[in-house]
């Protein structure tokens, strides 16, 4: 293999890894017509995917005037933790991550994932024993993407400057939050979520480009 072209890849989880932001959400959507705000499920995917419950409360408020009740956030992770324990792998995912390992390239997660449902999204996928550093915002002050923390953090981690490490997205989000912390971003749209402007949506938020298959990136990567 010719020289690795990274010092470090840093993985988004949900999206990039695992197939679950189609059901995460469809929960967000079923629970928020429970709550009194019934939305189109496409809309719905494009306020929550790649984003941690705070802002996307914050947002349904400020453009629907729409006020979270108390138990929301409580009954949407039950509803979560209940569902996501049966998530499957993305096609590939577990090859590359494989293929990485094997190369002695040093790798992490960074998701907006919770604590508890980022390990248990990786042990129902059957990657856990693949990713040896997993982070999310409670790692880093609660301060998620689209903020640079989470990115930051994964490669001080892994003691590779960010400059360095490549970071894969699949949502404009994380893209941004990539980009700011000075990586470089490939947008990956291999997930059952991915829509007809997701593409230019990552590129945008400062993908340099997009892949559409772990097949694709491990070619791009050299991996085979």
């Amino acid at each position: 293999m010719s020289a690795f072209p990274f010092g470090a890849v840093l993985f988004d989880l949900d999206g990039v890894l695992i197939d679950s932001e189609g059901l995460i959400g469809g929960l967000w959507h079923e629970v928020l017509r429970e709550h009194g705000l019934d939305l189109p499920a496409p809309e719905v995917a494009a306020r929550t995917v790649g984003r941690t419950f705070g802002p996307v409360l914050d947002d349904l408020r400020l453009a629907y005037g729409w006020a979270a009740p108390a138990d929301f956030q409580e009954r949407l992770g039950g509803r979560l933790n209940g569902a996501l324990g049966a998530v499957q792998a993305i096609e590939g995912a577990r090859l590359t991550l494989e293929r990485l390992r094997a190369a002695g390239i040093p790798l992490a997660v960074a998701s907006n994932s919770a604590q508890e449902r980022l390990h248990l999204k990786l042990g129902a996928a059957g990657l856990a024993d693949l990713v040896p550093h997993a982070f999310c915002p409670a790692d880093v002050g609660g301060r998620g993407k689209p903020l640079p923390d989470l990115y930051l953090h994964a490669a001080a981690a892994l003691d590779v400057s960010p400059a360095d490490c490549l970071v894969v997205e699949d949502s404009a989000p994380g893209a941004a939050a990539g980009a700011a912390a000075g990586a470089q971003v490939w947008g990956l749209l291999a997930g059952g979520h991915v829509h007809p402007d997701t593409a230019a949506g990552l590129r945008a938020a400062g993908a340099a480009r997009t892949l559409d298959s772990h097949a694709a990136l491990r070619e791009a990567l050299g991996l085979g």
